[in-house]
């Protein structure tokens, strides 16, 4: 069984905040349908060549969704897109505000069509409030929320070499487009989901803010303090510690040789002179000889795995983590599994992405239109919508 099975979708996002969601949706059953501009579409091919293919196989969150290759902004393509849009439970678009409603295809018009419509928005700073129109990527929306600061843990800010915030707003995006659907099982109505990168990226500080009535006290960053640490190991290698509690932080003193440094947890004025004396022991072992001493000692331990140890490493196999996906007349290509098991439904079978307007044809026929009608008509025109 899975979970979403019956559940339309029409996704407009381009991007991936907007894709993760429609992802968990495909994942769990849902059919989903991408909206794939023409301009865009011949822009990527003209960028990566004989890579394309491949390209559009490899990321997790485009597997399992049937592709629509249409201008969004064309005339013609106004009936397709109202009529899909009339049949969906659904909607997700990542335009800047304002964009939709120029295509025709806004909120307000679209719940007056379809008035059981949940209308997903992701946008940089949401759809309200003075940098509403503003236009940002993952770094600028952490740079908003006051996160990007802190990230590094380091004095000087620097960019974060992961999509935090697109990964978080996807989730975020994904929570409020679930619970949007129960709340439409209640009142019958669809709603207009807002859902701002920059608003995403603030539970960042609930910590901080958990601690401190004025967040200009919190901990200057950069200075070590005695609850954990990467450690550089004889190898090359790296070494997470998260030894933070006193319990954890003695057994740790105790396996490192140091057990005098287990009072002194609290004592500023030490801390330099600790992590000195504790670098240069890290330096004596390679990381997997660290790894295990710590482990027998019931530490918090772990190595700094890159991501090509990680998607091998036996755990993440284990959870379903890492999939291998087939590729029509390919390798395989590696991806993700979703973050989350739920007993009693699971997943539909991955299927990775195949070509742009792969299914223009069986979804125009579903819709009741004539594909070389639209095309003399300009609905998948690659010109700039007027």
């Amino acid at each position: 069984m899975s979970a979403l099975e019956g559940l339309k979708i029409v996704d407009f996002s381009r991007f991936l905040p907007g894709a993760y969601a429609s992802w968990i949706a495909a994942d769990m059953g849902a059919e989903v349908i991408r909206i794939e501009h023409p301009r865009e579409i011949a822009k990527q091919e003209a960028m990566l060549g004989a890579q394309s293919a491949r390209a559009r196989a490899r990321p997790s969150y485009t597997r399992s969704k049937r592709s629509l290759k249409i201008n969004p902004g064309a005339a013609a393509a106004r009936p397709v897109l109202e009529k899909l849009i009339a049949g969906a439970d659904i909607l997700i678009e990542d335009y800047r505000p304002g964009v939709m409603a120029g295509m025709g295809v806004g909120f307000d018009a679209m719940a007056a069509l379809n008035p059981r419509l949940i209308y997903l928005s992701v946008s940089f700073a949401g759809q309200t409030g003075p940098l509403a129109g503003q236009a940002g990527h993952d770094p600028l929306a952490l740079a908003l929320a006051g996160t990007l600061g802190r990230l590094n843990g380091l004095p000087v800010p620097s960019l974060p070499g992961l999509q935090v915030a697109d990964v978080l707003t996807g989730a975020h995006a994904t929570i409020a487009m679930l619970v949007a659907l129960q709340a439409r099982e209640r009142s019958g109505q669809g709603a207009h989901v807002d859902v701002a990168m920059s608003d995403a990226s603030m539970p960042l500080l609930l910590v901080g803010m958990g601690r401190e009535d004025d967040l200009e006290r919190l901990p200057a960053l950069g200075q070590w303090h005695p609850k954990g640490g990467v450690w550089l190991c004889q190898d090359g290698g790296y070494l997470c510690t998260t030894d933070m509690e006193p319990a954890y932080w003695a057994r740790f003193c105790a396996a490192m040789g140091k057990p005098e440094f287990a009072a002194l947890q609290h004592t500023i004025a030490e801390h330099p002179r600790m992590h000195a004396e504790l670098a240069a022991l890290f330096l004596t072992r390679p990381r997997g000889e660290w790894h295990a001493l710590l482990t027998e000692a019931g530490t918090q331990a772990m190595p700094v795995y890159f991501p090509a140890e990680a998607l091998a490493h036996p755990h993440n196999r284990a959870r379903g983590m890492v999939l291998e996906v087939p590729v029509d007349g390919q390798e395989p290509v590696t991806q993700l599994g979703l973050p989350f098991s739920i007993s009693g439904t699971n997943p539909v079978a991955p299927k990775s992405a195949g070509a742009a307007g792969a299914d223009n044809a069986a979804i125009l026929a579903e819709l009741g239109f004539d594909e070389a009608d639209l095309a003399a008509r300009g609905a998948f025109s690659t010109e700039r919508e007027a």
